[in-house]
């Protein structure tokens, strides 16, 4: 399956943006979906994910409460919410999925074996 991010953007702080990943080809409905970020000079980290079956859902303790991960399986795209936006959110946000992902696997980026380009989120403050 072949992943495109989009919705990235420059917005202030306490404003919000909703990312696309969009797949190709098929539903990610039986992709286990996650979303993962980059700042400069730093680590990719885990923002926030859900299953492959069932949908359950998983966030990182920083955006807890703030965001939501949801997918749409008929339009073949998971979003990510994001509220009360941060500067400490801003980077390179991507999305990722696996069709044998296990849940306890969904914060991790080496488990994930499908990526899309990287979107841009610019909070100012």
């Amino acid at each position: 399956v072949q992943l495109q991010a989009s919705g990235g953007g420059l917005v202030q702080a306490g404003g919000s943006l909703r990312l696309s990943c969009a797949a190709s080809g098929r539903t990610l409905s039986g992709y286990g979906t996650g979303w993962f970020r980059q700042a400069p000079g730093k680590e990719r980290e885990f923002v926030a994910a859900i299953a492959r079956s069932g949908g359950a859902t998983v966030y990182a303790d920083s955006v807890k409460g703030r965001f939501t991960i949801s997918r749409d399986n008929a339009k073949r795209t998971v979003y990510l919410l994001m509220n009360r936006l941060e500067p400490e959110d801003t980077a390179v946000y991507y999305c990722a999925a696996n069709a044998r992902i296990i849940y306890s696997s969904l914060g991790i980026p080496s488990a994930y074996d499908h990526w899309g380009q990287g979107t841009q989120v610019t909070v100012s403050s």
